[in-house]
């Protein structure tokens, strides 16, 4: 017999997954197609990877020229230009006439353009968009997908306390699934059982795509880990005075802040270098010790005109709040383990994905849960006398 208060978390658990089921499930099923898509899109998509040349790879400006050649009207300062690293190719980013974004993808060797997409039709970016907006507005989405993701963390906790056994004898039984019984005992273990060990990296899944949604959230768990605020010198507040004259960059500004992070940042593998389309913000460059990876992060900020270091903020700088935040993106996807921290994540979004619908079978089986006929001595027992 189930507690009072087990009765109440059931009732809650219940009803928190009726409101929020179909979002979760579509928000961990393309979490899961999404966990894999660099190493997909690698195998295929050939013109991600070149052939690694002992030649210094080209500046921006050569490959932004390369790129919106077939684009007149669109200016250089307004792309993402990205290098990857020795062995893969560098991406030109931009917003066509059209409001189509394009990326381009190019031999960072000889800036020879390899592929142009469109990324409104390209797979993963699909996958992306519904798993972050379910094809929402963006404003709508934020508390959509924020209030269902919400709701499923509170569904794991009680969850956790309606699998807690009460006796010992239970325990064995909790940990198992009984694959002999019949398809709905086999379906609430699926559900109990899978759940359950699917629990705390589901917690650090939908906590760390929450603190992508609500950033005063990450900001909070960012205070609390550090003991206190963030020290001001590990953001980058770099703000333009416009009253001041700039003279204008003796060479193209992209390539300026390309020369400078290379110098600085020696090690990195991958550098995104952000647009200059005004004269009132920093042009924002970022440098990453590890392609496809977000963790290990160097932040410079240049003036817009004149190309002056404004702000430089390396990693080792970073304290450890700091460094967490620049972890969730690698944390949510499992990549900060590896390949094998890949695997993990995939198959907990798969159980996760599972859940509202093994969970709608067992409320649809109980509610409909048919009576057994009673015996001809229950109804003899039960007639009037």
């Amino acid at each position: 017999m189930m507690t009072p208060f087990k009765k109440a978390v059931g009732k809650l658990h219940l009803w928190l997954g009726l409101a929020s089921g179909l979002i979760v499930f579509i928000v961990a099923l393309t979490g899961a197609i999404f966990t894999f898509q660099d190493d997909i899109r690698d195998l295929t998509e050939p013109w991600r990877k070149v052939p690694v040349q002992t030649t210094a790879m080209q500046l921006p400006s050569q490959l932004e020229a390369a790129a919106l050649a077939p684009h007149p009207g669109i200016a250089a300062k307004d792309c993402w230009t990205t290098y990857f690293g020795p062995e893969r190719s560098a991406t030109v980013f931009f917003v066509d006439k059209a409001g189509a974004p394009i990326m381009v993808s190019l031999n960072p060797y000889t800036g020879q353009v390899l592929h142009e997409t469109d990324l409104r039709t390209h797979f993963f970016t699909i996958v992306q968009e519904i798993h972050m907006h379910l094809l929402l507005p963006e404003a709508v989405a934020k508390w959509v997908v924020g209030g269902g993701i919400s709701i499923f963390v509170v569904m794991l906790i009680t969850g956790l306390v309606l699998w807690w056994p009460k006796r010992k004898q239970e325990r064995k039984q909790r940990f198992t699934i009984k694959w002999g019984a019949r398809w709905r005992r086999v379906n609430y273990d699926l559900h109990n059982v899978l759940g359950f060990y699917a629990a705390s990296i589901a917690l650090v899944l939908a906590l760390t795509g929450l603190f992508m949604i609500f950033p005063w959230m990450l900001d909070s768990t960012v205070f609390v880990i550090n003991g206190g605020p963030v020290d001001k010198r590990e953001k980058i507040s770099a703000k333009v005075d416009t009253l001041q004259p700039a003279a204008a960059a003796a060479q193209p500004l992209h390539d300026l802040v390309y020369r400078e992070a290379r110098r600085l940042s020696p090690r990195a593998e991958m550098i995104l270098i952000g647009p200059a389309s005004t004269r009132k913000d920093p042009v924002y460059c970022w440098t990453y010790g590890k392609a496809l990876h977000y963790y290990h992060r160097d932040e410079y900020a240049f003036h817009p005109v004149s190309g002056q270091l404004m702000e430089f903020l390396p990693h080792a700088r970073k304290g450890r709040g700091t460094l967490f935040s620049d972890m969730n993106y690698d944390l949510h996807v499992g990549q900060i383990l590896g390949f094998g921290g890949k695997i993990v994540a995939f198959l907990t979004s798969l159980i996760v994905a599972s859940m509202p619908v093994t969970g709608t079978i067992i409320w649809w089986g109980r509610r409909n849960k048919t009576k057994k006929p009673k015996t001809r001595a229950q109804s003899a027992q039960l007639a009037p006398v």
